[in-house]
């Protein structure tokens, strides 16, 4: 009987051998998977990388088109803006240059009596209006008007029982309107 416990442990140690050097050898396997998936997971964050690269390029590259866009848009508009002044200039100018030749004109004349230099600022005069409608401005300010502080200037107060309450009884300097924007306001005498 001791010989065959003799025998049964040698067997049993062989197949604990045995058992030991297969736990060795699936842990090897195991690692060999592992290191596969872990092989497999560094190309997918590589691939993953490098689509967010290509991505980020993407958008730096649409960002830039739209800073130069933004850039040409702006420097688009600063002309358009200079063009505008300087054709508003330029039509106020070319409406205004008449008016200066006949003033020229009617200061070169020698032998003028005063009725003729009253009848050539007259017709200066109605020039300027003419070009001031061309122009789209308009006077405020007359006499019998409601004061409107938004576009008169009262320089003056006066009692008067014939004219009604606020109202302009005296004008000593037109204003202007352009649109609805005033150019210059009327300086204007209040009654009552």
């Amino acid at each position: 009987m001791e010989n065959e416990q003799e025998k049964k442990q040698p067997e049993t140690q062989a197949s604990e051998m045995e058992a030991g050097e297969q736990e060795t050898v699936q842990p090897q396997e195991n690692t060999g998977k592992e290191k596969k998936k872990k092989k497999e997971k560094a190309s997918e964050e590589k691939e993953a990388l490098s689509r967010l690269q290509l991505e980020f390029e993407e958008h730096k590259q649409q960002h830039l088109r739209v800073l130069a866009e933004y850039d040409n848009f702006r420097k688009r508009t600063q002309n358009e803006k200079s063009a505008i002044y300087h054709n508003a200039v330029s039509d106020t100018v070319q409406a205004l240059l008449p008016i200066a030749d006949n003033i020229e004109r009617a200061l070169e004349q020698e032998n003028a009596s005063a009725e003729d230099m009253r009848k050539g600022v007259e017709m200066i005069e109605n020039q300027i209006q003419a070009a001031f409608e061309k122009l789209g401005i308009r006077s405020i300010g007359a006499i019998g008007d409601p004061f409107d502080p938004e576009v008169h200037n009262a320089v003056a107060h006066v009692e008067d029982e014939s004219l009604g309450e606020n109202v302009i009884s005296a004008v000593y300097q037109k204003g202007y309107l352009l649109g609805d924007r005033v150019v210059r306001h009327a300086m204007v005498q209040v009654a009552n």
